[in-house]
């Protein structure tokens, strides 16, 4: 790695990706300085696909949440920006220009942000709160990383430091089939209940409320009715996932409190 230039690397945490892996390293090849890859146990030809692009591939079994994991990732690498992606992301080229036009003089008090472009169920989906799906996804190594969060996790922006969007997309091919949005929806929906139990109430009327609130949200307010019968689709499953995490929460603390009187 040269030490004349300012260095990009790339965070991945991935597990049975086999699918996706080399399209998204693929996107990133020849221009990225460094690629480390943390796996939590696949099963398949991850590792194989992997180690063709990148010697850093790492096993880390002991999953501690999707923020621990990152900020796992992070602690072996050695580039001065990191870009993190997720298996079934591939950079634009509009985007692989920006970011590094960005990085050039290598600002020290910046993050950078950027829209990603979602494909679901053989559609990309321009509309239903999902576009522009704006998180940063560009900082300096040394300055910052990913809190802690089970799910959901996002990158801590510093104090003074500024956030800066960059052009160009980041293009996300998500689930293919029910079955895959189910499979991939049910760690999320475990995570996002383990993290508030004992911390929120809930309530099965209010379960109702945020899946029924979803809905109108994502359908109406965020227009997903312009993504024609998808965003209909995709707004019945966002609602039904909503009431299912609230549902879970409630149920948990119903059943702690039938024990407790056993």
């Amino acid at each position: 790695m040269s030490t004349n230039k300012t260095t990009i690397g790339v965070l991945m945490i991935v597990k049975n990706e086999q699918k996706h892996l080399a399209a998204c390293l693929d996107s990133v090849k020849g221009w990225v300085d460094e690629i480390v890859i943390v796996d939590s146990g696949s099963d398949d030809n991850t590792e194989q696909i992997a180690r063709q692009y990148t010697d850093k591939f790492i096993a880390q079994h002991d999953w501690q949440g999707f923020g621990k994991q990152r900020q796992f990732a992070q602690q072996q690498m050695s580039s001065d920006w990191i870009l993190p992606l997720d298996a079934d992301e591939r950079v634009s080229d509009e985007l692989k220009n920006s970011i590094l036009a960005a990085v050039q003089n290598n600002p020290s008090n910046t993050c950078y942000s950027l829209n990603r472009l979602t494909y679901a169920l053989g559609k990309f989906i321009r509309h239903s709160g999902w576009y522009p799906d704006k998180i940063i996804r560009l900082y300096p190594r040394q300055a910052t990383q990913y809190n802690d969060a089970l799910v959901h996790e996002s990158v801590i922006v510093p104090k003074n430091f500024e956030v800066q969007h960059l052009q160009g997309d980041l293009l996300h091919y998500t689930f293919d089939s029910l079955t895959q949005y189910r499979n991939k929806t049910a760690l999320y929906m475990k995570s996002w209940t383990d993290q508030r139990e004992g911390k929120k109430s809930a309530s099965l009327g209010s379960a109702i409320a945020h899946g029924l609130f979803r809905f109108i949200k994502m359908y109406i307010i965020k227009r997903g009715f312009l993504d024609g019968r998808h965003g209909l689709l995709l707004a019945i499953l966002s609602a039904n996932t909503t009431f299912t995490r609230y549902a879970d929460l409630w149920l948990r603390e119903y059943m702690k409190k039938q024990q407790s009187k056993k």
